[in-house]
């Protein structure tokens, strides 16, 4: 399984290297229309290679989608976390109950229940 999971990055890692090796050429990056620009007087432009803007594209979507996916998963997670405070208080319930029983906290209920004293 560590072999087939190597053997996966590794290809990633060749796709990348090729897509870089392919998109070597320089582009500019604007940061705003010429128009605006010229309005505002600043020209935010950066020269970079075309594969570290694909890259650093990509790298943005991914880091939007996961911070979307965790921010729409936060009512989920709420629910998660009020259920496992409600089983937490429901076992030490019951362990609270065991105990004033007399009955033994391992073993059959069925056979505890058996072994109660008679009310």
């Amino acid at each position: 399984m560590k072999t087939l999971r190597y053997g996966f990055w590794a290809i990633v890692g060749l796709c990348l290297i090729i897509v870089g090796l392919g998109n070597r050429g320089a582009v500019t990056v604007k940061a705003m229309p010429d128009p605006l620009a010229e309005l505002l007087s600043i020209s935010p432009d950066v020269s970079l290679p075309l594969f570290v803007v694909i890259f650093i594209s990509v790298g943005a979507g991914l880091l939007i989608g996961f911070l979307w996916e965790w921010v729409r998963e936060f009512r989920i997670r709420s629910d998660a976390r009020s259920k496992a405070r409600e089983v937490d208080a429901l076992r030490r319930e019951v362990a609270d109950l065991r105990s004033k029983a007399g009955t033994p906290d391992k073993g059959d209920d069925v056979l505890a229940l058996l072994d109660a004293p008679a009310r």
